[in-house]
């Protein structure tokens, strides 16, 4: 795929602390690309950097496969973690005005605006001074702003804090709707369970260095610990255990029938199962992959631990 941001061998020191020790890593078009890592890991240097708010010490970022420079601002939209509007504007006219900043003209800036107030059910906002919503409304309208410019490349730094359930699903649709009409996201977050629903790849950034980078199902296909879910018909799977096989957890409901979380050795599921299928049946059979949260924690403490 063809790339729309690249990172090499950035370095950055704020007084005698690293921030970033060459760090690499790519961005493809049409991606949704996890920046993960523990809290004063680095996400927020690179960020900085990629928004040129900050500089490198060393090494380049190079969009579109030119030295990021200030023409590339226009093709960046930024969602902050720390939320910025001006509290005693209008919602209206403050949209219009970040609109304005960002290239569109007023009335572009109004017509793309009453679509997206009108999709987000946020019309009757239009006249309200920004402090007069709550920080969930406030995300809304920020989030517009931040993409009505239909900028290449989206940065959302932890995008749906604040948000209850049903409008944090909202804004996840909204961004892989984005992805899907060509936008580029770089998705910053501790939420992993996120990570699975919407991330394409990811990097994991520890300790000022990247410890994990690739597409999210083949890193979780990395890290499998050959663990099966059985779900059967009988209690009484311990008589169906062959050689290399292990009980990892079982639980039987009222109505007798069984979960239970097998380690199998590589090779041997074939056989598994032509045995317990001699003594009962299988409601359901299937591989656990390991989640993407608990890679990040075993991942980040083996690195810890070197």
């Amino acid at each position: 795929m063809e790339e729309i941001l690249k990172v090499n061998r950035v370095s950055k020191t704020y007084s005698a602390k690293k921030a970033l020790d060459k760090v690499s890593l790519t961005v493809e078009k049409g991606d949704v690309f996890g920046l993960l890592g523990p809290n004063g890991a680095g996400k927020t240097t690179l960020i900085r950097m990629i928004n040129q708010i900050t500089a490198p010490d060393e090494g380049e970022i190079l969009f579109e496969g030119e030295p990021l420079n200030r023409n590339h601002i226009k093709n960046v939209g930024y969602l902050p973690e720390e939320r910025g509007l001006y509290k005693k504007m209008k919602v209206g006219e403050e949209a219009v005005y970040l609109a304005q900043l960002k290239g569109l003209s007023k009335s572009e800036a109004k017509k793309r605006l009453n679509t997206w107030f009108e999709k987000f059910e946020i019309s009757s906002w239009w006249n309200k001074k920004v402090e007069e919503l709550s920080k969930g409304m406030q995300q809304k309208v920020q989030f517009i702003t931040t993409v009505l410019h239909e900028p290449k490349l989206l940065i959302f730094d932890e995008p749906f804090s604040g948000f209850d359930p049903l409008n944090a699903n909202l804004l996840k649709n909204e961004i892989l709707s984005l992805r899907d009409k060509g936008a580029t996201i770089i998705f910053s977050t501790h939420n992993m369970e996120s990570v699975e629903q919407i991330c394409d790849k990811i990097v994991l950034i520890n300790s000022s260095h990247n410890i994990l980078e690739g597409r999210v199902n083949e890193i979780r296909q990395r890290f499998k610990k050959n663990q099966f879910e059985i779900i059967t018909n009988k209690e009484n799977i311990e008589q169906c255990l062959i050689e290399g096989t292990t009980i990892v957890s079982k639980k039987t409901n009222k109505d007798n029938i069984t979960t239970s979380l097998l380690k199998i050795e590589k090779g041997r599921n074939a056989d598994f199962l032509s045995n317990i299928l001699k003594d009962m049946d299988i409601i359901s059979y299937k591989e656990v992959l390991p989640s993407m949260n608990e890679i990040f924690i075993e991942t980040v403490k083996e690195n810890n631990n070197e």
